[in-house]
């Protein structure tokens, strides 16, 4: 696995990201969500495999709910290190903005039958575009599915599995977040609604 884009895209002088360099995690395989503000609110979504973290972008984040498919964008592999990484990203610096740990865990990679399968054939069904995994995280937990579609190469289903753990009832990824996270969003959301109204009230002279 190679950490050449996510390493091309930081000027590490400028972001308290950790750099990239490939390692493991531990004994088990760990997976992590984030919640991301930066120039728009999403989660990321990461799976540790063959020694960094695959991801994607979840702009509604992760559902417990089997009927919510959320859509989800695979972006460039992360390190391991990552996965504890949490604070602002400086203006200037990709992905500007402020990050939270919003669930974190291990996981199992598992096959059609709910079996455990090894790492190999877990990457080999990435590569074909569907993988299914068990989660245990305190907000996230049992089966989950990741389901490419073909419209791009980019372009995944977030689903999770109906089970023990699963509900029926709405799912809001929000109502969980860290109150530090939701106080950032809210004055970025003042902030731009004030910058919005002075637009309105004082628009520019052509």
């Amino acid at each position: 696995m190679s950490l050449r884009a996510y390493n091309s895209k930081r000027k590490f002088e400028g972001t308290p990201e950790p750099q990239g360099k490939v390692g493991r995690a531990g004994r088990d395989l760990i997976f992590v969500v984030q919640r991301h503000h930066a120039s728009n609110l999403h989660y990321d979504f990461r799976l540790e495999l063959g020694g960094t973290l695959k991801s994607w972008a979840v702009p509604k984040g992760p559902s417990m709910n089997p009927k919510d498919k959320r859509l989800a964008i695979a972006v460039e592999d992360h390190p391991i290190d990552y996965a504890t990484f949490e604070g602002d990203i400086p203006v200037g610096n990709y992905g500007a903005g402020h990050v939270d740990v919003w669930d974190r865990g291990t996981y199992e990679p598992i096959g059609e039958n709910g079996d455990v399968i090894s790492t190999t054939e877990f990457a080999k069904h990435l590569d074909e575009g569907s993988i299914k995994f068990r989660l245990n995280g305190k907000l996230l937990k049992g089966d989950f599915a990741l389901v490419h579609i073909k419209k791009d190469e980019k372009t995944w289903l977030l689903i999770k599995h109906q089970d023990e753990y699963a509900t029926a009832e709405d799912y809001d990824s929000e109502t969980y977040a860290k109150k530090g996270s939701l106080a950032y969003t809210a004055a970025r959301n003042n902030e731009r609604g004030l910058k919005k109204q002075d637009t309105e009230n004082h628009p520019p002279k052509r």
